[in-house]
């Protein structure tokens, strides 16, 4: 497989895991396994980081898609390189880096990760053209 490949299912996987952190930020709280399992009709209250996580996710999920095509279509164009290869990794660190700092509620350097990870799809993108 190729890198590029290899940084889009990592991506995916970092993406299936998130649930996990902010998982863990509501179980905590009093009452959270009951509202985890029930309808979730009126909100519990979290510690911030925990909804952060959340927004996290939520912007990885809005980057996902995206990045999967522009890796996709550089492989099935046979346009993968070691120029795409490096820009699906810069994606995929940069998508690890803005988690851990959005979590940690670093504002500014959060968003320098996530156009980090911007630049990362650009590269491939000017792969492709």
């Amino acid at each position: 497989m190729t890198t590029d490949l290899t940084m889009l299912v990592a991506t995916a996987l970092l993406c299936l895991g998130i649930p996990f952190i902010y998982g863990f930020g509501r179980f905590k709280q009093p009452g959270g396994a009951a509202w985890a399992a029930g309808n979730r009709e009126q909100a519990l209250a979290v510690p911030a980081w925990t909804e952060r996580a959340v927004k996290a996710h939520a912007n990885l999920i809005e980057s996902l898609a995206p990045f999967a095509i522009l890796v996709l279509v550089a492989h099935v164009s046979a346009r993968a390189n070691a120029a795409t290869a490096l820009g699906a990794e810069i994606f995929f660190w940069g998508r690890v880096a803005h988690l851990a700092i959005y979590v940690a509620g670093i504002a500014y350097l959060r968003t320098l990760a996530w156009f980090g990870s911007w630049v990362g799809g650009a590269i491939i993108l000017a792969q492709i053209f």
